[in-house]
């Protein structure tokens, strides 16, 4: 392989950090909140408001049903919008974190209700707010679920990361088509792929590793 591919791949693989880094954090940072609300806000729970919970229930539910491919394309005015252009690496930050935001909310709840309803009520007799049982009971306690459900979500966002190469969003998917695919170059299309899978097993291996760390029962054995 040339110094010229290997730099491609160098720089292919940066691009592909930078948009999954920054879609995850700003995905996570709309998602986790709107996470704990799904979880906390159905009739008789903590911040009670069933109309908003279906509401914003239907329209997670619509946003995690579309297709990633289907939605880079659909929303392009939008990603236009906010980033000034379609195409790139910027550009595909706006989709991926659209994205994010459902897939994260949708886990968190899932973690958030595996808490035990019953440290939600001695919480409530001992006096606690709203807000101090989401901090102290429901977080603390759902944090290893929350860990692995932000790694499948990074996980997942390589993947996506990928496909957004098909419509010239850069990085190692845009790397791969352009070079491996069009260029009938398979040597390009073989790094590409044990870069995407070391990147994978690395931040798989990490969140698991935080998630037995966060894990109560794990620190107790």
């Amino acid at each position: 392989m040339s110094p010229e591919i290997a730099w491609l791949i160098v720089r292919a693989t940066g691009q592909t950090l930078q948009m999954v880094a920054v879609a995850a954090i700003i995905g996570s940072l709309i998602g986790i909140p709107l996470g704990v609300f799904l979880a906390t806000s159905q009739k008789g729970e903590l911040f009670a408001a069933p109309v908003a919970n279906k509401v914003l229930g239907a329209i997670v539910n619509a946003t995690r049903s579309t297709p990633f491919i289907i939605l880079v394309v659909a929303i392009i005015p939008f990603t236009r919008l906010v980033a000034g252009t379609s195409i790139g690496t910027t550009a595909a930050i706006v989709p991926l974190t659209i994205a994010t935001i459902p897939f994260v909310a949708r886990l968190v709840e899932a973690s958030i209700r595996e808490v035990d309803p019953g440290l939600i009520e001695t919480a409530r007799a001992m006096g606690a707010t709203p807000m101090q049982i989401v901090w102290k009971v429901l977080l603390a306690e759902a944090r290893p679920g929350i860990t692995l459900a932000l790694t499948l979500t990074v996980v997942s966002l390589i993947g996506y990361s990928a496909m957004v190469g098909a419509v010239g969003g850069g990085g190692l998917g845009d790397l791969g088509i352009r070079y491996g695919y069009q260029r009938f170059m398979p040597d390009v299309m073989l790094a590409v792929v044990v870069v995407l899978i070391v990147l994978v097993q690395l931040i798989q291996s990490i969140g698991d590793g935080l998630a037995r760390r966060f894990d109560k029962r794990q620190r107790s054995r």
